[in-house]
């Protein structure tokens, strides 16, 4: 599905999504990545949400985050019970939906000026 929104060109935004592919950008992802407004991780070593090591997921920590959300094609999925955890001890809010909700909800936060990372699965 193809996003259109009008916002800071500077931002990281999701462009499309569909099965196998993100586009950020003029960036084609295919692979597990993540993306906040002003990095994006194009080759995250994770595998799945439901196999999420806290080492793959300090990667999305990298910057300062207050919103975490995961995106996957595969059924609904949660992340490890370390990672939520961790997530309620930092206050960090932890959302985990389908890829193109996941997407959706980034560009909105992202042109808001959130401190927002979305880890996807394409």
């Amino acid at each position: 599905m193809r996003l259109a929104l009008e916002s800071d060109p500077s931002l990281n935004l999701v462009r499309s999504y569909g099965p196998g592919v993100i586009i950020v950008g003029e960036q084609e992802l295919r692979r597990p990545c993540a993306i906040a407004p002003h990095e994006i991780l194009a080759d995250w070593s994770a595998t799945s949400v439901s196999e999420l090591t806290e080492q793959q997921f300090a990667m999305l920590l990298a910057t300062p985050v207050n919103i975490v959300l995961l995106g996957t094609e595969q059924p609904a999925q949660l992340p490890p019970a370390a990672i939520r955890a961790l997530c309620r001890s930092k206050g960090i809010a932890l959302e985990t939906m389908n890829l193109g909700a996941a997407c959706r909800t980034y560009n909105i936060l992202a042109s808001e000026q959130r401190a927002v990372v979305a880890g996807l699965f394409p």
